[in-house]
């Protein structure tokens, strides 16, 4: 019999430090070869996990419950609601209904689509970075956009300001493109179609967005002069320029085919939207705080330092790129640098100019939200700045200083009653608790009033955080918002409707704010019909009483 085979059995040496040490170094290289080659994809998704996180933590607040409310009801509901409010949000309505039949409502489904949107954003805002100035200035000037207070303000709200900034970028994307595509006879007519087509969907899905297609005109006109200032200034010093213009008369003309197409054809929705004006009526005119919305509120988050440093980076970065440009024998980079400010200045600042002056004459029209499609560009403008700086180690810590600067805001933005102080998502989680406490219970709840918002009730809660109002009968609705086309429902007269709905209900929950508090009446009709208060909470602005029936 033949011996058994033998053999031997590879033991792994640990790792040494060394060998640890360059897995690290080429982990890290890995990172950052990624960053390099796909910027635009790395920083966008970036952005959508930075802007998703902890998402679901602040309470939701009226506006996002506004959302809530219109895009839950059926498409007639919807329909019917946009033909007397909110049609300037139509769309956005419409896709969020789209949205939450496939994954259902939460807060974090509400917001989920406002962090994909900036990371779409950011994106694109690295993409045109590098077309106007290279990567460098591409992958700086996407990474400020992220860091801007208002940005991940904006990534958090279940509202549509994140898509409108994703929007007005994409838009001046497809509109650089047609421009250089018809300097260059490579299909020019596909890309003026596009960005018709996205200019018709950009104002439709708001139209505030209009003004960024007025600041491309701009833009246009801007770019135009300066190149005949730059061919004239060759001629008369015998260089001599055969270089064809970027914006040629074909260019400015495919332009204001392609705009006015898209005017006419989204005209029928603005004359609508310009019909339901008085759902902005919340809007002041100019005040004492419109400087500090301006300065601070509207890009920066109402963060007056962070707004001051923003402000002289954006200075900064036009005037250099302006001095640079004006020399004798500017560099091609100068040359590009100059063209990013013709683009980015206009966009950051004629769209608020365009909201402050009308309200000025009078048409109340700027709030500092508004302001969103212009971040990108801010963004822009900062990189400008700090591109500028050499060695790029000083760049690299120029950069993390605007990072780390950054973090507060991103955590304040999180918080629990981030959104407006409401605790409403406290206050539907201690009348869940209660209810648990009496499973078997028969229940019914008065709405009452909700604190700064005269026009809804605080069924608005029970909108926000439905899991909390299940079953619940509501003893005091005289008007059902859904089925009426309006936005709330509306209380009646309690003396008249609360006995007449209260059967073998034992509970009543009482519900509403501190300001207008319609508590007492409603305690006087419990009374009568044999209810005492048993609890009450109150946390923020929001009142909370269980009465029960007394035995």
């Amino acid at each position: 019999m033949s011996a058994p085979r033998t053999g031997t059995i590879s033991v792994p040496r640990p790792l040494s430090a060394p060998t640890v040490r360059s897995r690290l170094r080429g982990a890290t290289g890995a990172v950052g070869l990624a960053v390099v080659r796909t910027p635009e994809l790395t920083i966008g998704a970036l952005a959508v996990i930075v802007t998703a996180a902890f998402s679901w933590v602040p309470s939701l607040w009226y506006d996002e419950a506004a959302t809530v409310t219109s895009a839950t009801r059926s498409w007639p509901q919807l329909w019917a609601e946009l033909h007397s409010v909110d049609a300037v949000h139509g769309l956005y309505y419409a896709l969020m209904h789209a949205w939450f039949w496939l994954v259902g409502y939460t807060p974090f489904t509400l917001r989920f689509p406002s962090a994909l949107a900036i990371g779409v954003a950011a994106g694109l805002v690295v993409a045109l970075g590098r077309r106007l100035g290279g990567r460098r200035l591409g992958i700086v000037a996407g990474l400020v956009f992220l860091a801007l207070p208002r940005v991940q303000w904006a990534g958090g709200e279940g509202r549509p300001y994140a898509t409108i900034t994703a929007l007005s970028v994409c838009l001046t994307l497809v509109g650089l493109t047609a421009v250089r595509r018809t300097r260059s006879g490579r299909r020019p007519v596909l890309w003026w179609s596009a960005y018709g087509v996205v200019a018709l969907v950009a104002v439709t899905f708001n139209v505030y967005l209009a003004l960024a297609v007025v600041a491309h005109a701009v833009v246009l006109l801007w770019t135009g002069l300066a190149e005949r200032r730059r061919t004239r200034d060759s001629l008369m010093t015998a260089r001599g320029s055969s270089a064809q213009p970027l914006v040629s008369r074909r260019a400015v003309r495919s332009w204001m085919i392609a705009a006015g197409s898209a005017a006419l054809l989204v005209s029928p929705f603005v004359l609508a939207v310009a019909s339901q004006s008085k759902q902005v009526g919340w809007i002041a005119g100019i005040t004492e705080r419109t400087n500090d919305q301006v300065f601070a509120t509207a890009w920066f988050g109402g963060l007056n330092w962070y707004a001051a440093v923003a402000w002289t980076l954006m200075a900064v970065g036009v005037v250099v790129a302006v001095v640079r440009s004006h020399r004798r024998s500017p560099s091609v980079r100068a040359l590009f640098r100059m063209q990013a400010v013709r683009v980015a200045l206009p966009l950051a600042i004629l769209p608020t100019a365009a909201l402050v002056g009308a309200t000025a004459l009078g048409e109340h029209l700027y709030s500092p939200k508004y302001a969103s499609l212009s971040l990108p560009f801010v963004a822009l403008l900062i990189a400008l700045a700090l591109t500028v700086v050499r060695p790029k180690a000083l760049l690299v810590g120029g950069l993390a200083v605007v990072l780390v600067l950054s973090v507060p805001n991103a955590y304040d933005v999180k918080t629990p009653l981030s959104k407006q102080d409401s605790t409403w998502a406290r206050a539907a989680s201690i009348v869940a608790a209660a209810r648990d406490a009496r499973p078997d219970a028969d229940e019914g709840v008065i709405y009452g009033s909700v604190y700064r918002h005269p026009g809804a009730t605080a069924d608005i809660i029970r909108v926000s955080y439905p899991w909390a109002f299940t079953g619940m009968t509501d003893l005091g609705v005289r008007k059902d918002g859904p089925e009426s086309g309006v936005l709330w429902n509306q209380t009646g007269d309690l003396a008249t409707t609360v006995p007449a709905r209260l059967g073998d209900i034992d509970t009543v929950w009482f519900v509403g704010g501190t300001s207008r508090n319609i508590e007492p009446e409603a305690a006087a009709v419990l009374a009568r019909q044999g209810f005492v208060a048993e609890h009450h909470w109150q946390t923020g602005t929001v009142l909370l009483t269980q009465y029960v029936r007394a035995r």
